[in-house]
């Protein structure tokens, strides 16, 4: 099983809680990610979401991620967001830099990082509330664990690995992955046993 990911406008007050977009409340070691971080050619990677893990204990009886401390996840998506002068990745895995999964064991202490652009606006797209339940491990849509949607045929390009996190394309946010398609951020199992986040890859499929 997989856990689907559905997500909700909201005015709630989502710091250190799970949510997709907005900004990250990230602990204070840790920085927004990035290329080139305080110089004037600075690109932070877009912010998808922040998943506290308690809140998908329920829905993950096998026990396969962590139970406490927050993941974060964040891809270069400007492009596929709708900016068209942005950088643009292609099809299948992702060069490093263009992503990054982070985690915390601990979320007691978090900062929130802001990002605004010239006039003021948030640099983001308005923070949603999300709700967790079960779904087929091979689901279209939002979902934790479980496997890509769109590889039928080309299961032994997986053997061995998970998809942490799959991003499925979204109208009302104007997201979408070339002719219909996902991104998996893909990760060993066995790095997961260990709890190891930074051996994750980023996998874009599309029809």
């Amino acid at each position: 099983m997989a856990i689907k990911i559905t997500t909700a406008p909201t005015t709630e007050n989502l710091c250190g809680k799970s949510h997709w977009w907005g900004f990250p409340d990230l602990p204070l070691e840790m920085e927004w990610p990035g290329r080139n971080i305080g110089s004037p050619e600075e690109e932070l990677l877009t912010f998808i979401c922040q998943i506290r893990l308690e809140d998908i204990a329920e829905f993950d009886a096998e026990g396969k991620l962590p139970h406490k401390g927050m993941l974060w996840f964040f891809a270069r998506l400007d492009y596929f967001l709708g900016d068209w002068d942005a950088p643009c990745e292609g099809m299948g895995d992702w060069e490093e830099g263009t992503f990054k999964v982070l985690y915390a064991k601990e979320c007691t202490e978090l900062h929130t990082h802001k990002y605004y652009w010239e006039d003021g606006s948030p640099a983001v797209l308005d923070a949603e509330k999300i709700i967790f339940d079960t779904t087929d491990e091979t689901d279209f849509g939002h979902k934790l664990l479980g496997m890509p949607a769109m590889t039928e045929g080309y299961e032994n390009e997986n053997e061995g690995m998970l998809s942490l996190l799959q991003v499925d394309e979204d109208e009302r946010w104007h997201l979408r992955f070339f002719d219909c398609g996902t991104i998996n951020f893909m990760l060993p199992i066995e790095s997961l046993r260990q709890r190891d986040f930074s051996q994750a890859s980023l996998c874009l499929h599309s029809s």
